[in-house]
């Protein structure tokens, strides 16, 4: 993995299409159109998640004469992403929010939801009994992931982040 771990996560549209390859394997053309972007943009983006480690080759397909390979995500590659670099988190942290403030733009009025933000303090075995539920699921999530538009599906964001805060102050620096 190259020095930069998780700054490859930190642009918005490699968010964008880990989550569409989660559910399916799709080409450079196929993303892109799924995404309203170019393909050549699309391509580059593609190279650089593979290049990371964050997606696989599923299949290579002949298209007009030519070679297309259809990239998916495994959920389980993102495990292997570590970082001890805070700017690189903090880059991460920042698409991650980016990308629900882009999703909170096309919530469907009326119709249920869940969202919570807080910082709490929990007895350890507390906290450990929800982080390993989330964890699962999360797993849950990109199990049931289904390609875009499949009839009988809805479309949805999720966003989990829990993570253990420092013992310190409780007041931002």
């Amino acid at each position: 993995m190259p020095h930069d771990h998780l700054r490859v996560l930190a642009h918005p549209l490699r968010m964008r299409i880990l989550s569409l390859l989660t559910g399916t394997a799709m080409s450079a053309a196929e993303a892109a159109r799924e995404l309203g972007e170019t393909q050549a943009n699309t391509s580059y983006h593609l190279r650089r998640l593979h290049d990371a480690g964050l997606l696989e080759v599923a299949e290579e397909v002949e298209i007009r004469g030519g070679r297309a390979k259809r990239y998916r995500h495994n959920p389980e590659s993102g495990r292997r992403l570590t970082s001890r670099d805070p700017g690189e988190e903090r880059l991460l942290t920042k698409a991650i929010a980016a990308e629900l403030l882009r999703r909170a733009d096309s919530r469907a009025a009326q119709r249920p939801a869940s969202l919570t933000d807080a910082e709490l303090w929990v007895a350890p075995e507390v906290w450990a009994r929800l982080l390993k539920q989330a964890t699962e699921l999360s797993q849950e999530l990109h199990d049931a992931a289904q390609p875009p538009r499949t009839p009988g599906t809805v479309r949805i964001s999720a966003s989990v982040a829990l993570f253990e805060l420092t013992a310190g102050s409780a007041e931002p620096q």
